[in-house]
């Protein structure tokens, strides 16, 4: 069949117009009144457009149009918002220096906002308030992405409360996403080859404020079916789609930015999805330089960022050697190395000819820069790939920690943030990295708060409400049940929110264990608790259903329908209400498998208070004055023991303390002592866990690095890269003659604190100099055991001259801790480029 395209905009009144270019920009989702308008414009062509901007423009009746054009009302406050999103675009911002050069930001999904379905979970959200904070800062930062035709599933239950999926198709012309036109007025486009086809893709914008988001999107007539179904879905299909998406994204987009005149200085790696974007970097260089791998390799790495997400082995990408052959088999051809040597860029043990080939190894090998997602997880993480760096001690295994924030202006609810910009004043909203802001928190009165903080509850019951009877009209209920849903809930009683991915580690089951103690406190009548659920599990995921099920069914059996509610769907709009309207929101991972989690985040920055496993973000945040803490940090080898354990933990804290604090009300009715909890709360977290304070650390410690990095590696025609390749290549040559012949101290059985130890080695160096090498002694508390140095200081040692053939190095460090101390010498590499001295096979100790 032969169709003819064209696309119909929608025809505004002038006095509207600037509504089109507001809903153009993803601004509007983190500004409520922008928001607003659209709700204003049109309210059933809102709620049938699924709240999206766009649509809603389009399906709005001409005769509404027509009458609010020449509403005063309704003009002067499109005017207001429309000059400040001028005024914010224009604005001064955190960052001031140059633009020419960009961090660009990769990630596999993008959670901005419900009118653009291309996310599933928390690594999207969280891609999303970064690309928001990056905008309100004024970073030179850029999201390169997919663009899915169907996005993730939508979730629908069952009467049997079983999962099923649906998976719409999004219509791409009525989203806040533009085509990229080129200068011949066509499409601007890019190819990547797969296993030796053509895949050609368009380049869609996201306007996200300040910032720029760029889909790739291959659902074009100039690629076969099973070409144009690589961005069909998100995280759909087998292994090979997978590889194929991650070539799209990695290669293809780093093609992308070339084709739109972006030059992308540094690169930042959101997961390990991306991490085929060093090859295409690489190739790069080679091709227009006529460098080495080695030699690109080195332009390549300081300019490198690897953020991992996953505190599991299973977790992390991997694909077998015959589905990599198939894709990659020219490419040892194209960058002048062995077959070997390529597969080894993805292997933990090089030399392993059964490993298969991991992402978030190639990832970390090809990133000077590479962190976890939360103090914890930076641990977790350490342990994980400590074998890419042999013989290095843990707490040096180059990996760190930046811990996720969320975007206050889009979790925030909309009430409450109207009552923080009052008590705050404007300065909340033009200067969100200044934090400090947050402890304005005691100018607002408890009654001001509470009453807030109840109408948020009373949206999230009737909202509850709505969904509860949409789900049982689905599903035929009778009408008895539909009388049930009218009352699900109550607006005043003590609420508990659960919600996230229905994967079996996070237990969302862990409350049911002892069906006697849960019910005693649901069915109080004085101090009544209810129980919110809502999370999808993965199509695949049959245990996370059935913990699913496990819940509806618990309900049922106890007759417990308007106290325990499952919302279906979970998605932005369903995460805003919960984290918004509840009392407490509640975690129960499996200590240490939560990297970070953002939801209990954002469930702060509203004044809810957490109650969880210490894991994640809240193992460093816990505080009393906060929430509560299930357990205290142990670890277990037992799963049933420990939910046996946890379980109890939790219903005591029920129990004996959050409930009845929740319930402690004076004359006024106020639950004071909760109130000033909630307020410390928001004031704390407000400030460690905003995006803002996540990006500036990114910023100072990553993005700035790298983009310096950079602009000293391209000085001279890359020298600087072309001295450290000749550099590692003599280095390789004579490392395993280097030789720690002896070492000398004077150090005595029993030392006094204070006292100088003196340590002289005598190293032979072969063919190589004094200044190659970093000679330093390690030294500190010795464990019980004779074997371990802990809590070690580093302290480099001195070239002091010649004896024969070796070269000897002092230095003298102060005895400073008591009991049972020790010291070893050790070398690295050194070298002025070298971002950190910790490269894969160059330590030796003595």
């Amino acid at each position: 069949m032969n169709i003819s395209t064209y696309t119909v905009k929608p025809k505004l009144p002038p006095a509207l117009k600037p509504l089109e270019e507001i809903a153009g920009n993803l601004w509007l989702s983190w500004n409520y009144d922008a928001v607003q308008l659209f709700i204003r414009l049109d309210y059933d062509a809102w709620m049938q457009s699924q709240q999206s901007p766009v649509r809603t423009l389009g399906m709005a009746n001409p005769a509404r149009l027509a009458q609010v054009a020449k509403d005063d009302s309704y003009l002067a406050a499109l005017k207001e918002v429309y000059d400040r999103f001028l005024r914010y675009k224009k604005g001064d911002t955190w960052y001031r220096g140059s633009r020419k050069e960009v961090v660009a930001y990769f990630s596999m999904e993008y959670g901005m906002d419900v009118s653009l379905p291309i996310y599933s979970g928390g690594l999207g959200i969280l891609s999303g308030d970064h690309m928001k904070t990056s905008s309100d800062m004024g970073l030179p930062l850029v999201g390169i992405g997919l663009l899915y035709r169907q996005g993730y599933f939508t979730q629908v239950l069952n009467a049997d409360g079983f999962q099923q999926e649906s998976y719409p198709e999004n219509d791409w012309y009525n989203m806040p996403v533009e085509r990229k036109i080129g200068k011949d007025g066509q499409p601007l486009k890019i190819t990547v080859d797969l296993a030796g086809r053509q895949a050609v893709a368009q380049i869609w914008e996201v306007k996200v404020g300040r910032s720029s988001l760029f889909l790739l999107d291959t659902n074009i007539e100039e690629n076969e079916a099973d070409i144009r179904n690589v961005t069909s879905a998100l995280y759909g299909g087998d292994k090979e789609t997978r590889i194929r998406q991650e070539v799209l994204l990695g290669i293809g987009g780093i093609r992308a930015l070339r084709a739109l005149g972006i030059n992308p200085a540094a690169t930042h790696m959101n997961e390990g999805h991306a991490a085929f974007l060093g090859l295409e970097r690489i190739r790069e260089i080679m091709t227009e330089k006529g460098f080495s791998f080695e030699e690109a390799y080195e332009a390549v790495w300081p300019t490198n960022i690897f953020t991992t997400h996953t505190p599991v082995p299973a977790g992390n990408e991997r694909f077998d050697v015959a589905l990599l052959e198939k894709y990659f088999k020219t490419w040892p051809q194209i960058l002048g190395i062995s077959w070997k040597d390529f597969l080894a860029l993805g292997r933990e043990h090089s030399n392993d000819d059964r490993e298969n080939f991991c992402m978030t190894v190639l990832a970390l090998k090809f990133a000077a820069y590479a962190n976890g997602v939360a103090r914890l997880h930076g641990v977790v993480s350490r342990e994980m790939w400590k074998d890419l760096w042999p013989g290095l001690p843990l707490d040096e295994v180059p990996i760190r920690h930046v811990t996720n924030g969320v975007h206050p202006r889009t979790w925030i609810s909309g009430g409450m943030v109207d009552l923080l910009d009052r008590y705050f004043g404007p300065h909340f909203l033009d200067q969100p990295t200044d934090l400090k802001i947050w402890n304005r928190m005691d100018r607002i009165s408890d009654e001001e708060l509470w009453r807030t903080h109840e109408r948020r509850r009373e949206r999230l019951v009737a909202f509850a409400r709505d969904r509860i009877r949409e789900q049982y009209r689905r599903t035929g209920a009778v009408e008895r049940r539909m009388r049930q849903a009218e009352d699900a809930l109550s607006p005043y009683a003590l609420t508990l929110c659960f919600a996230r991915r229905f994967a079996t580690y996070k237990r969302g089951n862990l409350l049911l264990r002892d069906p006697e103690r849960l019910l005693r406190l649901i069915r109080d009548n004085d101090r009544p608790v209810q129980l919110i659920f809502a999370g999808k599990a993965h199509p695949h995921d049959l245990p996370g259903k059935e913990l699913i099920r496990e819940i509806i069914h618990f309900a049922e059996k106890y007759d417990v329908t308007s106290r325990i509610v499952f919302i279906e769907n979970y998605d932005m709009t369903v995460a805003r209400y919960l984290t918004s309207g509840g009392d407490v929101w509640l975690n129960t991972p499996r200590r240490p498998m939560e990297a970070s989690g953002t939801s209990g985040m954002k469930a702060a920055m509203n004044g809810v208070l957490n109650c969880s496993i210490l894991d994640g973000w809240w193992d460093e945040a816990y505080d009393p004055e906060l929430g509560w803490a299930i357990g205290q940090g142990e670890q277990y080898n037992d799963d049933t023991l420990q939910d046996d354990i946890e379980s109890k933990a939790l219903y005591d804290i029920l129990e004996r303390d959050l409930v009845p604090l929740f319930y402690q009300r004076g004359r006024d009715s106020l639950p004071r002592e909760w109130i000033k909890r909630m307020k410390t709360c928001m004031s704390t977290i407000g400030q460690s866990m905003s995006s803002h304070r996540m990006l500036t650390d990114y910023s100072n410690n990553y993005y700035f690095p790298a983009l310096k990095n950079y602009r000293r590696i391209i000085k001279d025609e890359y020298a600087e890269s072309k001295s450290l390749a000749a550099y590692f290549s003599r280095l390789k040559g004579a490392w395993d003659g280097i030789k720690i012949e002896r070492l000398n101290c004077n150090s005595k059985p029993v030392m006094q604190r204070g006292d100088s130890l003196a340590v002289t080695a005598y190293i032979d160096l072969g063919p190589l100099h004094p200044e190659d090498l970093l000679v330093e002694l390690y030294y500190g508390s010795v464990s019980n055991q004779g074997s371990e140095i802990r809590n070690a200081h580093r302290a480099e040692m001195k070239h002091t001259g010649v004896d024969g053939t070796n070269n000897i190095y002092q230095i003298r460090v102060e005895c400073l801790d008591t009991g049972m101390q020790g010291h070893t010498v050790r070398i690295l590499p050194k070298h002025p480029a070298l971002v950190h001295p910790y490269r894969t096979g160059f330590i030796k100790w003595a």
